[in-house]
């Protein structure tokens, strides 16, 4: 069992930053894989960003350039950097982490970007 604790959401202004970060009941080290997805009213969850064990990060297209996936083993927590922050990534944050067959979530932290 992984348990994943969110923070850092927020309501912020267009142009805005925040940091997401997301705390792990376990070593991170052992996690094959831990990403980020949100969840906007009314749609589906989508992927946001994801880094491997060994730091290998991927972006989704709608963030690249904005959002800055990283992982800190020593603190076993991954974090989120947003910047430029636009009112379509208004949506409820979700960290995920994949060990072997298993798939854990957090209970989401929400972001509101106002225009």
């Amino acid at each position: 069992q992984v348990q994943l604790v969110e923070s850092g959401g927020g309501l912020v202004q267009a142009g805005g930053s925040l940091r997401l970060s997301c705390a792990a009941s376990t070593s991170i080290s052992s996690i094959n894989a831990m990403g980020w997805y949100r969840q906007a009213p009314g749609k589906q969850r989508e992927l946001v960003a994801t880094i491997t064990n060994v730091g290998m990060a991927n972006v989704a297209n709608s963030v690249k350039g904005r959002f800055t996936i990283s992982r800190d083993n020593a603190k076993n927590t991954v974090y989120l950097q947003m910047n430029s922050l636009k009112p379509e990534d208004t949506a409820v944050y979700y960290c995920n982490a994949q060990v072997r067959v298993f798939n854990y979530w957090g209970k989401g932290t929400p972001v509101t970007v106002s225009s």
